[in-house]
């Protein structure tokens, strides 16, 4: 075959598969020529581009998350209007107020999954928010190399606690000057007096709460917080009354001078699934103590016990208003206290008027639900 034949073959082969392939897109599509391929084409893009321009843009997405940090960082900044008329509900969200702040990275995921400007804009009131209440207590205010004059230490011991003097010899071994015990049960009592003697010359227990001291002691008495009140309490002698007092106010004699120091247990707190936050003996001993430290005339003032509550809590607000926590002047983080296994809340105070807070901490649990809670403290 020659050069020229080839080439005829080779032209007619492929005008053969031009056309073949011109029947395919035929028969593709539905028999339309080719041609009609362009405008169907242009009409795709146009309607592309129609349903981009619809999309919600990063401002208009996720407004739900942005309407959940508004409330969340609103909530934290209007806590103290929240009412308690309800369950007591303005008092336990002031009780595990800083929690709150964990909703803020559940929040800051959802909005980056779905890439909202407006939630990640939103979140910033929360985050300040939180910062402003608590910011403070994420930086270690406390001073351990400046000497105190007097270390504090407050425990509520437990009523059943399986080990008092263990208990007993751990916080003997810790260095406090003075020493107040919360929940002392009748049987428990002489243990923890013979264990302590030897540190402590100084000690008086009323009722449930006691002080041992390294100082001598004077004036001491019992202070009454309304545990037991009403037309029945008054019928009862006050021996009886005794065996369940829950607060005292005695006088340390130090180099410095005179001090008074108040230990309180104060009633518990429940919540109930029916009456919601249950704080009635609590708050009822909280205004009575608040009476009784606004009449105080020493200067100096130290409060140490379990006031089963925090310090944010409005129900606290005639004792917070005369005193001030160590642990929020002088310490290392929120300095949770209970319960011991897994601290989540501050209810073990040590509160000051007249003092300069120089370190507060918690020290190692014993056999109690409580970890203990110390300070140092000078003038």
């Amino acid at each position: 075959m020659t050069g020229s034949e080839r080439g005829q073959t080779m032209t007619q082969l492929e005008m053969a598969a031009t056309a073949e392939t011109a029947e395919a897109a035929k028969t593709e599509h539905g028999g339309a020529d080719l041609r009609d391929t362009g405008p169907r084409l242009r009409g795709e893009g146009i309607r592309r581009v129609i349903r981009i321009g619809l999309r919600p843009g990063p401002w208009k997405r996720g407004l739900v998350l942005a309407a959940l940090a508004l409330l969340l960082g609103l909530g934290m900044l209007l806590h103290a209007r929240i009412p308690n008329r309800i369950g007591n509900l303005g008092s336990l969200v002031e009780t595990i107020l800083p929690w709150f702040g964990l909703f803020i990275p559940v929040l800051l995921a959802g909005a980056l999954w779905r890439r909202s400007a407006s939630a990640m804009a939103a979140l910033l009131v929360p985050v300040a928010v939180w910062l402003h209440l608590f910011g403070g207590l994420l930086s270690d205010k406390s001073h351990p190399h400046r000497s105190s004059d007097l270390m504090l230490v407050s425990h509520n011991v437990r009523a059943d606690n399986p080990d008092p003097v263990s208990t007993a010899r751990d916080l003997a071994a810790s260095g406090a000057d003075v020493l107040a015990l919360e929940e002392i049960t009748a049987q428990a009592k002489p243990l923890y007096e013979k264990e302590l003697a030897t540190v402590y010359p100084h000690h008086t227990v009323q009722g449930t709460v006691g002080l041992w001291s390294k100082l001598p002691l004077s004036d001491t008495r019992p202070v009454d917080i309304l545990m037991d009140y009403g037309p029945l309490a008054d019928t009862k002698p006050a021996e009886v009354k005794m065996t369940y007092n829950r607060a005292l106010r005695t006088t340390v004699t130090t180099n410095q001078g005179r001090l008074a120091v108040y230990v309180a247990h104060l009633g518990s707190a429940r919540v109930n699934p029916r009456t919601g936050f249950w704080t009635d003996s609590r708050d009822r001993g909280a205004r009575a103590l608040g009476e009784a430290i606004a009449a105080e005339q020493n200067e100096r003032v130290v409060l140490l016990g379990d006031l089963n509550g925090t310090m944010d809590d409005r129900a606290f607000a005639d004792i917070t208003s005369r005193l001030r926590s160590t642990q929020d002047a002088a310490g290392n983080g929120f300095g949770f206290s209970w319960p011991a296994e897994f601290p989540v809340v501050r209810i073990d105070q040590i509160l000051v008027r007249g003092v300069q807070p120089k370190s507060s901490w918690s020290l190692p649990a014993t056999d109690s639900d409580h970890l203990p809670v110390a300070a140092g403290i000078s003038w």
